[in-house]
């Protein structure tokens, strides 16, 4: 799997509000996988969660995850990136899961009632497929 950077055709592909899975693991082991919005930040996948959900936990005990990002327009191209999550904090104001919803729907996040949770992703690898299968790649 090559490291980052991105080729810049993965890169447009990743500004798009595509669908995406991110995957976490549950403390026996056990890998969880839900759909989520995503955006991405100069190289880094911003996420957020709800304050009650437990994949907050698990990515609290083991910050290792894959977010799998599906091409809106071919499914069959996709681009699944591996990495960590190296900074998570409280979304005050829901300033971030606005920006998400902005990018999903072209309005903010209509649930106000409960705290959010924003993460960040540091990309250690990632791995192209369909259209991006053959894009050319610099190894480092």
């Amino acid at each position: 799997m090559p490291k980052p950077p991105v080729p810049e055709k993965v890169n447009e592909m990743l500004a798009k509000p595509n669908p995406a899975v991110m995957t976490a693991v549950r403390p026996d082991g056990q890998p969880v996988s839900v759909a989520t919005w995503y955006l991405w930040e100069d190289g880094r996948i911003l996420v957020n969660l709800d304050e009650g959900r437990k994949r907050l936990e698990y990515i609290r005990d083991d910050p290792r995850v894959t977010l799998t990002v599906l091409d809106s327009e071919s499914w069959y191209t996709h681009v699944s990136l591996q990495g960590r999550v190296v900074e998570v904090r409280d979304d005050t104001g829901l300033v971030d899961i606005d920006r998400l919803s902005q990018h999903y729907g072209g309005r903010p996040y209509p649930r106000r009632e409960r705290n959010r949770v924003s993460a960040r992703i540091e990309v250690d690898r990632w791995h192209g497929w369909g259209a991006l299968e053959n894009t050319d790649v610099v190894h480092h």
